[in-house]
């Protein structure tokens, strides 16, 4: 087993928790957040075992999947806004909770934690047919076009997760005012897309054949 990459692994993920936690907890002001604890489990729970299975049958997927340093700078702005759209919404849900200014309801959050885990699951699933997929835009040695299971629906499943998951981040933190900001992700993640098949177009083989072939990019029949 690669200890380095368990290292790696590791380090990300405890880094990974405190960030979450100052960004969720310290805006609340307090521990007693209920929403936030419930994120934490739902985010981190499904992300160890993810990992530790990956590292038990795809340590090369895990390896790539750490690998988060872009080299298009078109996509080092996209992860840049992301940034900023993050950190906006949370705040702002950590606020919302401190000063009580619009809770959602409890089947709300309900709702939105049952989309988190479906979202997972479907994440999970994409990496599972796709075993090219990496954090960052590049066409891989020997990478060959993925066709069948999800991808023969939609051109990225994984942007598909992505978005609902996302989505479902301020549900679950009960605040109506993050999810507004949290709507803005679909049209930076178009942005990301959009350069992603243009890179795929010139650098991967039958990919312009696999656009005319599966048509919708996100969502079946709309987009």
């Amino acid at each position: 087993m690669n200890k380095d990459l368990i290292r790696q692994g590791l380090a990300k993920f405890l880094i990974g928790v405190i960030v979450v936690m100052l960004i969720v907890f310290l805006p609340a002001g307090t521990f007693a957040y209920a929403n936030g604890w419930l994120f934490m489990a739902l985010l981190f729970i499904p992300m160890l075992i993810m990992g530790t299975v990956m590292l038990r049958k795809e340590p090369e997927l895990l390896k790539k999947r750490l690998d988060s340093k872009e080299k298009e700078s078109e996509q080092k702005e996209v992860v840049a806004l992301s940034g900023i759209m993050f950190l906006a919404g949370f705040i702002t849900a950590g606020l919302n909770f401190r000063f009580g200014w619009l809770m959602l309801p409890k089947w709300a959050v309900i709702i939105g934690a049952v989309l988190f885990l479906l979202s997972y699951a479907m994440y999970a699933e994409v990496m599972r047919e796709n075993a090219y997929l990496s954090r960052t835009i590049e066409v891989q040695e020997n990478q060959e076009v993925v066709s069948t299971g999800l991808y023969g629906i939609v051109r990225h499943p994984m942007y598909s997760a992505t978005v609902m998951m996302f989505l479902s981040i301020p549900i679950i933190l009960g605040s109506l005012i993050s999810f507004v900001i949290f709507l803005i992700y679909p049209i930076i993640i178009a942005k990301r897309f959009k350069n992603e098949e243009k890179v795929l177009e010139q650098g991967l083989k039958g990919y312009t054949e696999y656009k005319q072939k599966v048509k919708h990019r996100l969502i079946p029949f709309i987009w």
